[in-house]
Order: structure tokens, then C-alpha cells, then sequence
């Protein structure tokens, strides 16, 4: 009996600090707790990263939009599938997604 091997659970991260993201695999609650998720995940390939841009207090997603935009100036940017930006933030999530857009990352505004 041959069995088929089972397809690879996706890897969906997602940058939240109140949604909970009930498709992510991870969730990072802060932008410290996001640059973390990422290094982590530095050589494998994301399926999707899922952005919020308020992180609560003072906190937003930019440190972790700085990381991304580094490691694509730098030439070796995150293998990710696609990033959906869904900050109810208009400016900011804008933001995000002409930054990212900018360094050919596959960016889309959604609702989570």
C-alpha cells in the first residue's frame, strides 16, 4: 500500500497584538516579538505574513517592516509568499504596503 506523504502544514505567521488570526501558525503580540518570528523563520520559506500596523501604546509594525526592507537592500530578502497588511490604520497600512511593494515583496491590504 503506498501512501502519499503529507503536504507540508503552511507556514503563516502573523504580527497582531489584538486579532487573533485563527489561520496563522504563530503570532507575534509586539514588533520585538515580530523581528524575533522572523529571524527565526530567516531561512525557510512563509507562506504568508499577516501585518497589523498598530501594536498598541507606542508600539507599530515599522521595526519589522525595517528588517524586511534591510534584508532586501542587503540583497537576501525573506522568502515569504505573500504579506497582507490589514492595519485598520489607512496611512499607516499604506505605508506598509509602498515600503514593501517598493522591495518586490508580494504585498496586498486585506481584512483579517
Amino acid at each position: 500500500m503506498n501512501e502519499e506523504p503529507a503536504a507540508p502544514t503552511p507556514v503563516i505567521l502573523g504580527i497582531d497584538d489584538l486579532r487573533p488570526l485563527p489561520r496563522a501558525t504563530r503570532i507575534a503580540r509586539t514588533s520585538l516579538e515580530g523581528i524575533q518570528l522572523l529571524q527565526e523563520h530567516r531561512d525557510g520559506f512563509i507562506d504568508e505574513l499577516w501585518l497589523d500596523h498598530d501594536l498598541g501604546g507606542d508600539d507599530n509594525i515599522m521595526p519589522v517592516v525595517t528588517l524586511l526592507e534591510e534584508a532586501a537592500f542587503g540583497g537576501q530578502p525573506f522568502r515569504i509568499g505573500t504579506v497582507f497588511v490589514h492595519s485598520a490604520n489607512p496611512i499607516g497600512a499604506e505605508t506598509v504596503v509602498r515600503v514593501l511593494t517598493r522591495w518586490s515583496y508580494h504585498v496586498r491590504r486585506a481584512t483579517a
